[in-house]
């Protein structure tokens, strides 16, 4: 990615709002898988694609795709039509598993940025091989996963992004997407906040980029991951951010397949 001197940050680091959330229940359909020595959990469609394949790469908050709330959003993606594959960048890390009162969480985050730096690229680049080169690829993020779904869009092996309540990005992530991107956000949110979220924007109209924002009021961080579904109208959020999601992902992976 190209990177100015004078990119500014807009998604700040990780904080105390990317740790907190409730745990969602219900049975996970996809199963642990390793690609190109990388864990992946593996969610794959009802019924299997003949032809090109659809594919969702999914990049998860700082919980990891093996954490039940993402496990579940990714087997809903695979149920509207998707191979959705969510990549381990933690290495059986996740931050929650940290319980220890002098976790270094600054650390953790150094440290998994720099593992994931290194194992993102050539996971997509193998996940490419698995299901091809002719396939339509996706790609969404949630906080700690928002910035490898912007990398990814600067380039021509995603059709389409998505993020929601991200962390870590820059002005740069943004100047340089040349792929339609949506943006999930929270009303409230201490790492993306209104400020930052309107430059955003302002960047990608600037630009012309492709775009569309989701903007849900009453919700804060995490609300997309770890939202309580016992509250309506997080619940409801939560839900509605998904299903955007995905049909912003059916909309160009049909507009790929139309164009072949």
């Amino acid at each position: 990615m190209t990177v100015t001197s004078g990119s500014r940050v807009l998604a700040g680091p990780i904080g105390d709002c990317c740790v907190q959330g409730v745990k969602h229940s219900g049975d996970p359909a996809g199963k642990s898988i390793s690609i190109d020595n990388v864990p992946t959990y593996l969610s794959e469609p009802p019924r299997p694609q003949e032809g090109r394949k659809k594919v969702v790469l999914f990049f998860s908050d700082v919980y990891g795709p093996f954490y039940l709330n993402n496990q579940l959003i990714q087997d809903y993606y695979a149920s509207q039509g998707f191979y959705v594959v969510g990549i381990d960048y933690f290495f059986g890390d996740p931050i929650y598993i940290h319980t220890e009162p002098d976790f270094d969480r600054d650390g953790w985050f150094t440290k998994s940025r720099k593992q994931a730096a290194e194992a993102v690229p050539r996971w997509i680049d193998a996940v490419r091989e698995v299901y091809g080169q002719d396939g339509i690829y996706s790609a969404v993020g949630y906080c700690f996963g928002g910035p490898y779904v912007l990398e990814t869009a600067a380039t021509d092996k995603i059709v389409a992004g998505a993020f929601a309540h991200p962390a870590g990005l820059t002005e740069d992530h943004f100047r340089n997407v040349t792929k339609p991107v949506l943006l999930s956000l929270a009303e409230t949110d201490f790492t993306f906040p209104p400020e930052s979220r309107r430059r955003a924007v302002d960047i990608l109209a600037e630009k012309k980029a492709t775009y569309h924002v989701q903007l849900f009021s009453g919700v804060s961080h995490g609300f997309a991951t770890r939202g309580d579904p016992a509250v309506e109208n997080t619940r409801w959020a939560k839900e509605e951010s998904a299903r955007g999601i995905i049909n912003w992902f059916i909309r160009w992976s049909s507009n790929a397949l139309a164009q072949k």
